[in-house]
């Protein structure tokens, strides 16, 4: 049961991450990804995480999954801005 319930924290995570990434300002799909290795950090430093091979194993997959989803709330808001020029475009050429 600890499994799902670890699955639905990391899909949380990274929808938040994606509806973070989607706003105007680029900075704020920067707070999760700040705060990921924030806390990796102190997990591997207060023994948590005993091997560097690990700490630099999970710090690098997290980012690439919170990274990748920045990506794609980046395309979205872009995908969406232009639709939006699009339609004033066709509106005032009528």
């Amino acid at each position: 049961m600890d499994d799902i319930y670890r699955l639905l924290i990391i899909v949380g995570i990274l929808a938040v991450q994606y509806f973070f990434s989607t706003r105007n300002n680029v900075f704020w799909g920067a707070i999760i990804p700040a705060s990921y290795i924030v806390f990796l950090t102190w997990m591997f430093v207060t023994d948590r995480i005993e091997s560097t091979v690990g700490f630099i194993l999970y710090l690098l997959l997290g980012l690439l999954f919170l990274i990748a989803e920045w990506s794609a709330g980046r395309k979205a808001l872009n995908q969406k801005r232009k639709k939006e020029l699009d339609k004033i475009k066709t509106h005032d050429m009528k």
